[in-house]
């Protein structure tokens, strides 16, 4: 497994992701589907409207809103099973923290197309994005629940600055849209039972078509200054966390939100 891991940190240092086929079972699947269908059609009837017109992903999957705590425990135990451990690990083998959980799903406002972004772009003027993709970054780790389209991402943008080209799309100036073409993409589809691992801060974006279900688990280094980021909901509570099987990588998120 340790000759594993460092092929996959290898790869993810050098081209910003890296995707495992078949890593988990059609039980495991199913175990996580079964939950995470609960999740998403509460919050689907909660916003109907939203839904409609422009949504294109949830968040806070394992907040206490529309799951139970024995749901909730689905979800953390596989967040830190030893399968999800040993890729995180890979990557940040000591200061691993849990930041939250996204769900991604086909639009159904038709006018709404897979854009080109950076993750970072959402918190930072292009000076601190540049910052962010220099110091420090957030991991995906992204468990389509049914075969899909996957994902495009330009390898090599975890470690540099866009080129003009790539700016005016990200950016939509100078006539670019942000769902242009980009030269350099490659193009990942996944099935359900793989994981792809990838910078939050690559120029990345996903695939709209077929069953689009995808879950994002976002882990970051604790040295990092994330934080402030976290929603306390999406973390289990101190009699949840006494029962997770290996409850490391929210303890240290815990420690980090308390201030110890």
């Amino acid at each position: 497994m340790k000759a594993l891991q460092t092929s996959w940190a290898t790869q993810y240092e050098d081209q910003g992701y890296f995707v495992i086929r078949n890593y988990f079972s059609e039980s495991e699947m199913s175990a996580l589907r079964d939950v995470i269908s609960v999740f998403h059609e509460k919050w689907k009837q909660d916003n109907a409207k939203f839904y409609e017109e422009v949504a294109f992903n949830s968040s806070l999957v394992t907040g206490s809103q529309y799951l139970g705590a024995t749901d909730r425990m689905t979800l953390f135990n596989f967040i830190s099973s030893p399968k999800m451990m040993q890729v995180i690990e890979s990557l940040i083998p000591t200061q691993a923290a849990f930041m939250n959980t996204q769900l991604f799903f086909n639009p159904i406002n038709p006018e709404l197309k897979d854009f080109w972004h950076r993750d970072c772009q959402y918190d930072h003027d292009l000076a601190g994005q540049k910052k962010a993709i220099a110091e420090t970054q957030v991991v995906h780790l992204r468990v389509p629940l049914f075969d899909e389209l996957g994902m495009e991402l330009i390898p090599g943008t975890h470690k540099r600055w866009d080129t003009q080209e790539e700016l005016d799309v990200r950016e939509e100036e100078n006539g670019r849209r942000s769902n242009d073409s980009l030269p350099g993409a490659t193009s990942i589809p996944l099935a359900a039972g793989d994981v792809l691992v990838f910078s939050a801060d690559m120029i990345h974006r996903g695939l709209y078509g077929l069953d689009r279900l995808a879950w994002d688990i976002l882990v970051f280094d604790a040295t990092a200054d994330f934080a402030d980021y976290v929603d306390p909901d999406c973390l289990p509570t101190p009699a949840m966390l006494s029962k997770i099987h290996d409850p490391r990588l929210f303890a240290k998120t815990l420690s980090l939100t308390s201030g110890n």
